[in-house]
């Protein structure tokens, strides 16, 4: 189905714009296997990145995505332990929408397997996160 991430900034309490995300597939992973990068782009204005593949199929197999939040942290004129973060997962069900959140501060992370709908399907967002559906 697809591949998305949402970085949200929790100590200012907004979206993380314009950062520089890559995204890279590991192929031939019974031998050894070789990252390919598939995607060079930044988030948009709501912090999101939505057609990471591209014209690329979701497959089964390892993904790594890479952020520079050092450069955004710069643009920010924040100091920051952090230059890039790597997030490695699987793609078990390539059936299924991935969608891989980034919850990001100066001096910490973390990161979760979210519910992003799917690219061809806009997310309504109510003030009850819980009734957040895909239109």
């Amino acid at each position: 189905m697809g591949l998305s991430t949402h970085i949200l900034d929790i100590h200012l309490g907004k979206p993380a714009t314009n950062v520089p995300v890559k995204l890279w597939e590991l192929r031939d992973n019974a031998v050894g296997g070789a990252w390919v990068m598939l995607a060079d782009t930044y988030t948009d204005f709501d912090g999101r990145c939505k057609t990471l593949l591209g014209d690329h199929p979701l497959i089964a197999t390892h993904y790594r995505l890479g952020f520079n939040v050092g450069a955004y942290f710069y643009d920010l004129r924040v100091n920051s332990i952090y230059s890039t973060i790597s997030i490695d997962f699987e793609v078990t069900d390539p059936t299924q929408h991935y969608h891989i959140p980034l919850l990001l501060t100066a001096n910490g992370y973390s990161t979760y397997r979210g519910s992003g709908c799917p690219q061809s399907s806009p997310q309504t967002v109510t003030a009850n996160p819980e009734s957040a559906s895909c239109a």
